[in-house]
């Protein structure tokens, strides 16, 4: 049943599966909402759980326990999921059909009448790039284009929400950039995109929020900017090493923001280059040579790794506390 079509495409919370009679926690207490019309960003390493949470939400695995919504409908109402595109992982398609001839069976499982099936599987040809090699067997194609085709079938049913479980998996440098260009498209046409990904750099590109997922777990999720805010820092490089230590030296008291110097370069974290002209006054005072002042943040490669230590230990000291 639709509860509210203004609310999040995708919120759930308390998501749990285990396997070999509860062994294997594959998802624990895993939370999260999209927004409508958003491009979200699942990431985390191979065997974090992705794939079992997207698989949940398209009924291929029942979860020991979850609740929320999709776009309005329970987790787990079948009757949702026509209004949902899905790309898997490891798609496989007979490769004895060509890609025009996929594109129209895919159709057809979605229940989208015939007559509406020859013009989408051209639209979503010509999306994806793939009008040249309509006619060609799946059999021919490269991992890309096979990437490419996976993208177009699960734009069939002119879905409202798309799950692409690691869509840029296997696919070289080119393709990887075409489909970013794919989901920014499909965004500027109101999908809103659930990208499930361990390559950082992509979902970074792309993405309006991220979550972090670590064992099973969701340990950090929100915009980039939000996640990178208190990492973000202003560095000052100096010609000279011992001035850089001493101005940290005399200016941790004195300046607004936490302050660290690494041989020549000095940081202040939360600072802004308008905040930080008076380290630059003081560095120019003492004679020294300012060689670099730029602002940064935290990569997501940065965020990821920081979440995934701080899960690490959390769990360590909860093992301990269990065994102890």
């Amino acid at each position: 049943m639709i509860q509210d079509a203004q609310g999040p495409a995708l919120d759930i919370q308390r998501v749990e599966k285990t396997y070999k009679k509860g062994k294997v926690r594959a998802l624990r207490d895993a939370q999260l909402t999209v927004a409508r019309g958003s491009c979200f960003g699942l990431l985390g390493p191979n065997g974090a759980g992705k794939s079992t949470l997207v698989k949940i939400l398209m009924t291929v695995v029942r979860p020991n326990a979850c609740e929320g919504t999709i776009l309005g409908a329970r987790i787990g109402d079948k009757n949702i999921l026509g209004r949902v595109g899905y790309l898997p992982e490891h798609h496989q398609f007979p490769e004895y059909l060509t890609g025009a001839q996929v594109l129209k069976y895919v159709a057809a499982l979605a229940g989208v009448k015939g007559t509406d099936r020859n013009s989408r599987a051209t639209e979503n040809l010509r999306l994806v790039g793939m009008e040249a090699w309509a006619d060609k067997r799946v059999g021919s194609y490269s991992k890309g284009m096979r990437q490419r085709i996976g993208i177009a079938q699960a734009l069939m049913n002119n879905p409202e929400i798309i799950l692409l479980d690691e869509p840029s998996d296997g696919v070289d440098p080119s393709g990887r950039r075409d489909i970013r260009e794919m989901i920014r498209d499909l965004k500027s046409r109101g999908i809103t995109v659930f990208l499930n990904s361990h390559m950082l750099t992509e979902l970074e590109q792309v993405c309006d929020r991220v979550a972090i997922m670590h064992k099973g777990r969701v340990v950090q999720q929100g915009t980039i900017k939000e996640l990178t805010e208190d990492g973000r820092r202003v560095e000052i490089e100096l010609t000279e090493e011992h001035v850089a230590a001493s101005l940290a030296s005399k200016l941790g008291g004195t300046v607004s923001h936490r302050i660290e110097h690494e041989k020549t370069v000095i940081r202040l974290y939360g600072a802004t280059p308008e905040t930080s002209q008076d380290v630059l006054d003081a560095a120019r005072a003492e004679g020294a040579i300012v060689r670099r002042f730029f602002e940064t943040r935290p990569s997501l490669e940065d965020l990821f790794m920081a979440a995934v230590a701080e899960d690490a230990t959390v769990g360590a000291v909860q093992n301990e506390r269990t065994t102890s």
